[in-house]
């Protein structure tokens, strides 16, 4: 192994290079290519599967997180599709949806920390 300075840039990098063995076969290095620039991500429409009961339809966590914000308390009117609840996953803001229509019977906390399939709403 033989050590050299390179100077790329008018910076200097000290690399170790070792010498090849004649007699094998070696696979190219795959060039680099530049990653292309990603736009910042945009929060998801979360849809909650409800599990229906005698009880009314209840939405659970679909991925752990926080609970940011709670837009319906308990005995407020929701239609399908209304936004229930803003829950911050992975620096993530995912809105999660009311599965139906109906009456919230009970509802998460507001900084409440949920895991995946924690109940979080039961609409009735």
């Amino acid at each position: 192994m033989k050590k050299y300075i390179v100077t790329v840039n008018g910076t200097k990098y000290e690399v170790a290079v070792e010498e090849a063995d004649p007699n094998a076969t070696y696979a190219p290095a795959a060039p680099k290519q530049e990653a292309p620039k990603a736009e910042a991500p945009k929060a998801e429409a979360t849809k909650a599967a409800p599990a229906v009961s005698g009880e009314g339809a209840k939405v659970n966590a679909p991925l752990p997180g926080n609970i940011l914000k709670v837009n319906f308390a308990v005995g407020d009117a929701v239609k399908k599709g209304d936004v229930l609840c803003i829950l911050e996953a992975m620096k993530m803001e995912n809105e999660v949806l009311a599965p139906c229509d109906g009456t919230v019977k009970s509802a998460a906390a507001k900084g409440a920390t949920v895991n995946t399939g924690d109940l979080i709403f039961v609409i009735g």
